[in-house]
């Protein structure tokens, strides 16, 4: 887990010149876009609600991706 400087210093960044990227084939009304940011940091939102941005350092996103490849957030059937 990132230390509350790291996160701190996560927000602070200027991201009003990101580029926003989400899945080609996904819903057009609504969609999960992603910005990569420097050092490998990711900023994710909801095209809906583009001011609501979450930060996330490497090693957090990399984490959720490999969580997400392992099947850990899948809903029990």
């Amino acid at each position: 887990m990132a230390s509350e400087q790291e996160k701190a210093e996560l927000y602070a960044m200027d991201i009003s010149d990101a580029v926003w990227e989400s899945a080609p084939d996904g819903p057009q009304d609504e969609r999960v876009e992603i910005a990569h940011l420097p050092g490998g940091a990711v900023a994710m939102r909801n095209s809906k609600d583009p001011d609501t941005v979450l930060r996330y350092t490497e090693a957090e996103w990399r984490a959720f991706v490999l969580g997400a490849r392992d099947g850990e957030f899948d809903l029990e059937p």
